[in-house]
């Protein structure tokens, strides 16, 4: 068979999932936009209607769905319809991108090993909100965020790759996040590139990436960057 008409390379179907404008939904789009990424984004799922992200995702011709989680007497309730959507969308895996929803155990057994989730520090130190404030009351050197499995314990489970950023005397929350966010704009891809092509490897609470991915799953940029 000539190159010409070789069959196009199997993609794993992903949905983003959010809750607002999706920051980091936008990355993963533009980086699945490259013909050898092995990860298309099939599906932005989100439990408000009105999310920005949906608009920006129907834009970018992608499949949304808005699954309202007040109408649903409790977590689960809400979760099996969320799941019978992406059952409809033959999703492979998911990325949860500033999804403001507790997950229960039984929707990330689901998922098991095929959803990763973007934290705004390193983990596992500061887990929960407002990391960027209590990195600077702490007065860490050190800060950055984190791609990792999901697990039934918030903002836990494997790591598989991270990004470093330096802590400024000067800085506020404001400061400090933007170059945190900037970083989750380069990981997160990182992190979908290597779920879709199988180098992320599950080992005890260990991501194992292989020769070759090593060197790419934690990125500290200069401090000018």
């Amino acid at each position: 068979m000539s190159a010409l008409t070789a069959a196009p390379v199997r993609r794993m179907r992903v949905a983003v999932l959010i809750s607002g404008r999706g920051s980091n939904m936008h990355s993963l789009i533009a980086a699945s936009r490259a013909p050898d990424f092995p990860a298309e984004i099939a599906l932005v799922l989100s439990n408000k209607s009105d999310a920005p992200g949906l608009a920006a995702a129907r834009a970018a011709g992608i499949a949304t769905a808005a699954v309202d989680h007040k109408i649903y007497a409790g977590r689960e309730e809400f979760e099996r319809s969320m799941q019978a959507m992406l059952e409809i969308h033959k999703i492979e895996a998911i990325c949860l991108a500033g999804f403001m929803r507790l997950l229960t155990p039984w929707f990330v057994g689901q998922w098991a090993g095929r959803m990763i989730n973007i934290h705004p520090a390193l983990l596992p130190s500061f887990r929960g909100l407002h990391t960027h404030e209590r990195a600077l009351a702490d007065g860490v050197k050190i800060h950055g965020c984190t791609v990792h499995f999901v697990v039934p314990e918030m903002d836990a489970g494997p790591i598989i790759a991270q990004a470093a950023v330096p802590v400024l005397d000067d800085d506020t929350p404001e400061t400090l996040g933007a170059r945190v966010l900037a970083q989750e704009h380069v990981i997160y891809p990182l992190a979908l590139r290597l779920l879709g092509s199988g180098q992320a490897r599950i080992d005890g609470n260990r991501v194992l990436t292989g020769p070759g991915a090593d060197a790419r799953v934690m990125v500290v940029p200069k401090p000018s960057d």
